[in-house]
């Protein structure tokens, strides 16, 4: 049995994909839904902006395209960093995911494009704000953009996902010291790529889920990038998205 880094029991946590109440908004997560994220087309051309509200309610089976990130953290040996999101998450709530999932905000900073600097500052931000993680050790300088995707996924009636997703990864030389946030973050996890299937099968005997884009790129996308993290800064790929 995997040894678990938690602070609170994966026993204990909920079920939900979603929260089925547009009236029963955590007070935190309400308030972040007012943050201007980066409308994108298909190719990923911004063509606006819209709040995190308009951006994840779902409208005719689906939701504006946005810009996103999804960063994977690996320590010195070659484990990476998951997260179980809090129960009171906006969008699936109580799964576990990758490192850290969020946007870069409609901002002069993290809209820039070049070498996709927002989005890592973005990154960088989200980090630290999520886990804890300093700003020394999550430099901008050492996130890797590596690739794009582009999928959709419904979290309930009223919320869903719709995002061109950046994969960042980092290489810490040493595990980084985490501080969790109880409002974004209810449990973390070290995982060896070695136990990574283990993982998700004591997930699914336990009957907590997965996000739909780290289920993906777990499937598709991460085994082959885990196996040659050594040489990774040679896998990236910044004409192709992937499309889900």
């Amino acid at each position: 049995m995997l040894g678990r880094a938690l602070f609170r029991s994966l026993a204990s946590s909920g079920h939900r994909a979603g929260l089925g109440s547009l009236s029963a908004l955590d007070p935190v997560q309400e308030a972040l839904l007012s943050e201007p994220c980066i409308l994108v087309d298909s190719m990923d051309k911004a063509v606006g902006t819209a709040s995190k509200r308009d951006c994840h309610a779902m409208e005719g089976g689906t939701s504006p395209l946005h810009r996103a990130f999804s960063l994977f953290i690996f320590n010195e040996k070659d484990e990476l960093l998951l997260q179980q999101r809090s129960d009171t998450k906006i969008t699936f709530p109580s799964l576990w995911t990758n490192t850290c999932c969020s946007h870069p905000l409609a901002t002069v900073d993290e809209s820039e494009e070049r070498d996709a600097v927002g989005v890592r500052r973005a990154a960088q931000r989200r980090v630290e704000i999520e886990l804890g993680v300093s700003s020394s050790v999550a430099s901008v300088e050492d996130i890797l953009y590596l690739t794009r995707i582009l999928y959709s996924a419904p979290s309930s009636g009223d919320w869903g996902e719709h995002e061109l997703d950046y994969i960042l990864f980092l290489r810490s030389a040493a595990t980084p010291e985490l501080s969790p946030s109880v409002e974004e973050v209810q449990a973390v996890e070290w995982v060896a790529r070695g136990d990574m299937q283990e993982f998700l099968r004591d997930l699914e005997h336990r009957g907590v889920g997965i996000t739909p884009w780290f289920r993906l790129i777990s499937q598709k996308l991460l085994p082959f990038w885990w196996e040659n993290l050594a040489r990774i800064g040679e896998l990236q790929d910044h004409q192709t998205i992937h499309k889900f």
